[in-house]
């Protein structure tokens, strides 16, 4: 792809790159063989690309994983949910702004702004609460990362002019619980959102310690299956762990 242009990368389970106008945003990092009960199945990453600013949608562990944080660096700039910035203070972070729903902040060209999320996150009986968001990412793109999140009506005040949407679409369990979305109910969120590119993300990348393999390879396929049905005038691009797709019209 030509120097600069607007693309996304899918770096397994919910980490993305998106590059637009010249930043590069990385989402929910999970760069590391593995992460409390689970393990990554899909190749880990040979080497981390250059990242501007960090974008953490909850504090769940496969989404807020400390050693993959580390190995962005400590230095780096990250958006939080309103009340997480106090964790990674305390292990050296020093570019932490924490954001709720609604708020915006500047980095670089873009606007990153925090949307409302169905999904309730906390980090155990003695560890963070606090809410989950997405982020809508504006420049001469538009891109909506889901994060974690069920289907909420206020999504289609999020589609004016959406050039991508990154949906999650399965978990890592035999079973997708509630304030999550599955392939088909990904696919319905389609009709709120109106991208014109949609990417399936959050599957094919981690399984809990005890199995081997990934519980459910065909999501991302039947997702895309799903999409044609119920919105086919929508693109959607299934890509492989470290694939990456240019934004361009």
């Amino acid at each position: 792809m030509p120097a600069g242009e607007n693309r996304i990368a899918w770096l397994g389970h919910a980490t993305t790159l998106i590059e637009i106008d010249g930043v590069s945003l990385l989402t929910d990092p999970l760069l590391r063989r593995r992460t409390a009960h689970l393990h990554r199945v899909a190749p880990p990453l040979s080497a981390l690309p250059p990242v501007t600013a960090v974008l953490l949608s909850h504090v769940h562990w496969d989404h807020l994983d400390l050693r993959s944080l580390d190995r962005v660096g400590r230095g780096v700039r990250v958006i939080v949910p309103r009340g997480v910035a106090r964790l990674l203070a305390r292990r050296g972070f020093t570019a932490l702004e924490e954001v709720d729903e609604g708020d915006e902040v500047r980095i670089g060209d873009v606007v990153v702004r925090a949307t409302h999320a169905d999904h309730d996150a906390d980090r155990g009986p003695f560890g963070v609460s606090a809410p989950s968001l997405g982020f809508l990412v504006l420049g001469t793109s538009r891109v909506y990362f889901a994060g974690d999140t069920d289907v909420f009506d206020e999504m289609a005040a999020l589609a004016e002019g959406l050039d991508a949407a990154l949906l999650p679409v399965a978990g890592w369990g035999p079973t997708v619980p509630a304030g999550h979305m599955d392939a088909a109910r990904a696919a319905e969120a389609l009709s709120l959102l109106q991208p014109r590119i949609a990417i399936p993300i959050h599957w094919g990348t981690l399984a809990p310690l005890y199995r081997r393999r990934v519980y459910d390879m065909d999501a991302g396929a039947r997702f895309a299956a799903l999409a044609r049905l119920s919105a086919p005038e929508v693109d959607v691009r299934v890509l492989r762990v470290g694939e990456a797709t240019s934004l361009a019209e």
